[in-house]
């Protein structure tokens, strides 16, 4: 009786720490986890250890963070603000690593003939952006930069399509926005930059997991994050084809995403006090300007796996 109960726990034990049968990415369009899916490199070497990949859509972070903690999801990338909303908001995730930084891929932009010339020239103006998202940190800190504060403008929440058609009527007097749609805007309308975070804000992008699923599963989320550098390896040397993956999964011109990829390097490293530290930075941005509730303790997502 006793050979027979080791013998089942000896089972459950090894049961407990086997690989997962499948993983469960969410990933948007445009982001470096559709250009993994298009490539299909993650499925082969996951494959070898039996493990499936299920990809699962989102049309933004902050739907695909609540998709990670409430368990639909495992594994996620978005900008440098959306995970901090989602701790605030108690989500139980972990940072696995980063992208570097990449400022030049967003920025306050006004029409080729507008009178505003810098951002102290948005006084009093109307500013279209994505509510809590990597730009609204571009938008506080440059205001702060300028003197002004988040109250010296008249913010107007659009999604990007949203503000995209806001901005070309007129009914807005700038955007602040990513690529690919900061490249689109210029090339198809002749938007000017008053503001680019270069200088400013380091914005990366930041490889998420659950951390039910960090913790119990490290070994196949380091092997994620491998696979996420050597695909960066492969599109920062490789752009024109990488446009072109990208062009089909967005719908966007391949020359948007050209223009795009050369201000956009990618990579994957793990996470670092510095990094820690400038997140950090960005959360209590948030939480100053209020519109964050709480103060967010951006370490309390340490991956266990990085903890000294």
């Amino acid at each position: 009786m006793l050979g027979m109960l080791t013998c089942a726990l000896s089972s459950l034990s090894a049961a407990s720490f086997a690989a997962p049968e499948q993983i469960n990415i969410g990933y948007q369009k445009a982001n470096i986890f559709a250009l993994l899916k298009y490539r299909g490199t993650l499925e082969e070497t996951l494959k070898k250890e039996g493990i499936a990949v299920r990809w699962v859509e989102f049309p933004a972070g902050p739907q695909m963070l609540e998709g990670l903690n409430v368990g639909s999801i495992d594994l996620a990338a978005t900008g440098d603000a959306p995970p901090a909303f989602a701790q605030a908001a108690k989500a139980d995730l972990v940072y696995l690593g980063h992208s570097p930084t990449n400022p030049k891929t967003e920025a306050i932009v006004v029409p080729a003939a507008s009178a505003i010339h810098s951002v102290k020239d948005l006084k009093g103006k109307r500013v279209a952006l994505n509510k809590g998202s990597d730009v609204n940190y571009l938008l506080i800190a440059a205001l702060e930069e300028a003197g002004l504060t988040y109250k010296d403008i008249t913010p107007v929440y659009l999604p990007p399509a949203d503000a995209r058609a806001a901005f070309q009527k007129g009914a807005v007097d700038a955007w602040v926005i990513w690529d690919p749609y900061l490249a689109e805007v210029e090339a198809s309308t002749g938007a000017r930059q008053v503001r680019n975070a270069e200088g400013l804000v380091p914005h990366y992008t930041f490889y998420l997991a659950s951390r039910k699923f960090a913790d119990g599963e490290p070994e196949t989320a380091k092997k994620v994050l491998d696979e996420l550098g050597t695909l960066s390896n492969w599109a920062n040397e490789h752009q024109d084809e990488a446009a072109a993956i990208l062009a089909h999964s967005t719908g966007l011109n391949k020359s948007v995403w050209r223009t795009t990829l050369t201000r956009l390097p990618y990579g994957a490293e793990r996470m670092s006090d510095s990094v820690f530290a400038q997140q950090q930075t960005l959360a209590d941005a948030f939480t100053r300007v209020k519109l964050l509730p709480v103060k967010v303790d951006v370490r309390s997502a340490t991956w266990s796996a990085d903890k000294k």
